[in-house]
């Protein structure tokens, strides 16, 4: 069963996850016709590998073409001319950059991986929870609460129409009585006073009827500001929060489905009030009377009726997906001058009379105080098409949306000297994008607004890393949707805060997270011995500008993610790296472990992320010897992967004969067992060199990269550890 049968079966809140994935650089049709193949292929090695991303990207171009020949067998000239279109695309956005292509795929199978993991984990989960129950329980009570406003709105709907009808009988009874009263036809008094009676009680239950439409629309009314306060104020202000949260890695956002759902019946019930106010007033207009409780009542119920509908509707316009360059999906809110991005717009409100009727327009910076009162604030104009009109055709889930595929920003030049002296640097100068709409109805005309969350707008890919810095530092503070001045006087971090956002950096690319071990390392190099207080501060400058090692703690942190997505990812996944683990506990774990055990963690003096081991051995006396290797960089792991330079890693001992001395991975796990899979061929037994069998056919002899240390000890009064003198790489 295929992965996207799979996440076909899903519920739509899932399905939602999966369709902010594709875009028109890789359109979901690709994925839905060429499911199969695109699992069969390792996009994660196309990605790093510029010959095989090629190879793979005029791979994909002929399953397009076969595709396109099935298309025409079926005489589909809809699905043909699709094709055609999906072909020239992919052609203009990945024919001189393949490596991009495949990165795509990779993240979008990655990120459908986590959908589908989230999903079952969800069914194995207890629901029995307390928190899973009392949300659970949340969610029902709201869902009563709304169709219970729809089932009162048609009730009411009911009393209108026995209203009218009574007033028609009452109508036609009363001007019939009147034509008696001036004909001679033999109505006697009594008859005539009989009939005067009937009127008069018609009349009594007429006006009760009346009050009694005007009480259950001013009781709908109330009803439905309570549930769209709940709805405006908490559920969509929770939603907005989880966005947040998952923007900058952390558990992917609830489908905005169930929100429009809700929104869309509560809008419907109110169109609907309004529509039966207008009725109750052609009523009025048909038989009034002192003290008409239409009469009384009916601005009152008006205005408040539009009202609650221009609030509802004026919340429903949201972000749903926020501003995000498709070269780097994991990274949103981070613009680069010159590099196309996307965001998509969406009305929770989905009524079908507004199908192509607004057209939203996007503008940067919009009454921004900040371009005003912060020196240096950089300006920037939007190229592209910044205006779309929102419709229910382009959204795979039928929603009323709009989506900005082609935008791109371009700084403004100032006509003066430029000074860069702000109190701001780029990195931590913080912009916004608005869209705004306008809704016209027959005497309603309702403006429509809406923004995303700060961004970072950059110049060089370089300033990426600090630019995401600055997202998730806003983002993991503050809920305020546009404080761009967050940055002049940036808040502390509670550890308990940062020590989540850090693990999600991790879980978020790989499988893995990182665990409290992990966590408290990092913990040690921000607060010191205060690590285990979940309550420690951390400054926004120890974070990101303070140098530890002649580099700020995060952008150490973005080398290691960094080198684990380019060559360590699988080893990561499997938990065979310990990662982030400081040199005593390291001594620690390997000092009561058998001679040759090792572990794997991060370097803490590479400035650009690197890996090393240190592994066990006894000494003459029988005492532990530690010895770690200088840490490799991504320059020797795009040489040599780092599964095969654990298996041939050599150091050259006394007699200069040189011997593996990498035996378990910690605890005590055997090396092969370890690290098997992942040679790049299998391990073949030693055999007494043979010069005419090792020849291959041209003639030369096979060779192979490995790595040899050279381990010297020192005497000053007292045994000294090995020391690692340096390695080389040999042929």
């Amino acid at each position: 069963m295929t992965q996207w049968y799979q996440l076909q079966q899903l519920e739509s809140k899932y399905l939602e996850q999966v369709d902010q994935l594709y875009d028109d650089s890789f359109p979901m049709e690709i994925r839905q016709y060429l499911s199969q193949w695109i699992e069969s292929q390792d996009w994660e090695l196309a990605a790093t590998n510029d010959s095989l991303a090629t190879l793979r990207f005029h791979d994909l171009l002929s399953q397009l073409d076969d595709q396109y020949s099935r298309f025409t067998l079926e005489n589909n000239f809809l699905m043909q001319h699709n094709i055609r279109k999906i072909k020239r695309n992919l052609q203009v956005h990945f024919q001189e950059d393949p490596i991009q292509m495949a990165m795509i795929i990779c993240s979008c199978l990655k990120e459908e991986e986590k959908i589908l993991t989230l999903a079952k984990k969800a069914d194995q989960d207890n629901i029995g929870s307390t928190q899973n129950t009392a949300m659970v329980e949340k969610q029902k009570e709201l869902d009563y609460k709304v169709r219970d406003i729809k089932n009162r709105v048609q009730e009411t709907e009911q009393r209108i129409k026995s209203l009218e009808d009574l007033q028609d009988e009452h109508d036609f009874k009363y001007k019939t009585l009147q034509s008696r009263e001036h004909e001679s036809s033999g109505t006697t008094p009594i008859e005539i006073k009989r009939e005067e009676m009937i009127i008069r009680n018609m009349f009594i239950e007429l006006n009760m009827k009346r009050e009694d439409v005007v009480f259950k629309i001013a009781e709908a009314l109330n009803l439905t500001e309570q549930i769209q306060t709940a709805l405006i104020t908490d559920e969509l202000v929770e939603w907005k929060r989880r966005q947040q949260i998952a923007c900058i890695g952390g558990p992917p956002n609830a489908c905005l489905d169930q929100l429009q759902t809700w929104f869309t019946i509560v809008a419907e019930s109110l169109q609907q009030v309004r529509q039966q106010l207008k009725k109750l007033e052609e009523l009025e207009q048909k038989y009034t009377y002192e003290n008409d409780p239409i009469t009384q009542k009916k601005h009152f119920l008006e205005d408040r009726a539009q009202l609650l509908f221009r609030s509802l509707i004026q919340s429903s316009f949201v972000v749903e997906r926020q501003p995000c360059m498709p070269t780097h999906p994991q990274r949103p809110l981070v613009l680069k001058t010159g590099v196309q991005f996307t965001v998509k717009l969406r009305l929770l409100v989905k009524l079908q009379e507004l199908n192509y009727q607004l057209r939203v327009k996007g503008s940067f910076d919009k009454d921004v105080n900040e371009k005003n009162t912060v020196k240096g604030f950089r300006k920037f104009n939007i190229l592209g098409t910044s205006t779309k009109v929102m419709n229910m055709e382009e959204s795979t889930n039928g929603s009323l949306a709009a989506e900005f595929r082609h935008l791109q920003l371009k700084e403004q030049k100032n006509t003066g000297s430029r000074t860069n002296e702000g109190p701001l640097i780029v990195t931590e100068e913080l912009h916004s994008i608005s869209f705004e709409t306008q809704l016209c109805q027959p005497g309603l005309v309702i403006d429509l607004e809406t923004s995303s969350l700060p961004l970072v707008v950059i110049s060089n890919v370089s300033q990426l890393p600090s630019g995401w810095a600055s997202i998730l530092w806003y983002n993991m503070l503050t809920n305020e949707p546009k404080n761009l001045s967050f940055f002049l006087t940036p808040p502390a971090a509670r550890w308990s805060q940062l020590s989540e956002v850090l693990s999600w950096q991790f879980s978020s690319v790989t499988k893995r997270g990182l665990n409290s071990e992990q966590l408290t390392m990092l913990g040690e190099k921000l607060l010191g011995p205060n690590a285990s207080n979940p309550e420690g501060l951390i400054p926004w400058t120890k974070f990101c500008k303070e140098n530890i090692n002649e580099k700020s703690f995060w952008l150490w942190i973005e080398g290691i993610l960094e080198l684990i997505k380019r060559h360590l990812l699988a080893l990561w996944n499997d938990g065979c790296i310990m990662g982030f683990v400081s040199k005593e506990r390291e001594r620690a774990l390997l000092n009561d472990k058998s001679p040759g055990t090792f572990l794997l963690r991060f370097s803490e003096s590479s400035r650009e992320g690197a890996i090393t081991f240190t592994w066990v051995e006894m000494s003459h006396n029988d005492e532990p010897q530690f010895h770690a290797v200088e840490p490799y960089t991504k320059k020797e792991l795009s040489a040599v992967s780092f599964p095969d330079i654990i298996r041939n890693y050599k150091v050259m001992a006394a007699e200069n004969i040189p011997e593996n001395p990498l035996r378990f991975l910690h605890p005590d796990i055997p090396k092969d067992n370890a690290f098997g899979k992942y040679y790049s061929r299998p391990t073949e037994p030693s055999e007494p060199m043979d010069v005419d069998n090792d020849k291959r056919s041209n003639g030369y002899m096979r060779t192979e990269l490995i790595s040899i240390s050279e381990v010297i000890s020192f005497q000053d009064g007292k045994t000294i550890r090995g020391v690692e003198s340096g390695r080389n790489t040999v042929v």
